[in-house]
Formats: structure tokens, sequence, C-alpha cells
């Protein structure tokens, strides 16, 4: 089982900074998906910015959202 999001940050051209609740943070690139469907609001900078934490996973007010495997499986580990 997957660990639940606790954070999200915008970092840039659609880079998601996903903190996670076993503490590690990794990145997440929401690219791949924008073409598809719903997650063509995304393109919108303004409406990616409006990404929150929602029930372990992230959401945007139009109810896109990714579930917490999808985060930690697609995302790579923060190298600090």
């Amino acid at each position: 089982m997957n660990p639940r999001v606790i954070s999200v940050e915008v970092k840039n051209s659609y880079i998601l900074q996903v903190a996670f609740e076993n503490d590690e943070i990794r990145l997440f690139d929401a690219t791949p998906f924008l073409e598809k469907g719903i997650f063509n609001e995304l393109k919108d900078p303004n409406y990616f910015q409006q990404v929150r934490v929602a029930f372990g996973a992230i959401e945007w007010p139009h109810e896109q959202d990714f579930s917490k495997d999808t985060l930690y499986l697609l995302s790579t580990p923060l190298l600090s």
C-alpha cells in the first residue's frame, strides 16, 4: 500500500512536488496526462495552481484528481 499525500506544491511546467506521510518528497510530472479528457483543463497554468490535497490524494476544483498510488508510482524521488 502506498503512502498518503500530506502536501503538494506546484513547481514549474506541470511538475508537482508531493510530500507523502512516509516523509518522502517526490516529483510528479503531469504533462503526459494533459491531452487526456478531463485533464485538458490542467493546461491552464492558473487552474493548475489550484491543486490541493484531498483524502490522501490530490484534486482540482472541477474534480480532476490523481490517486496516491498514481502519484507515488509515477513520481521520482526528490534528491536533496
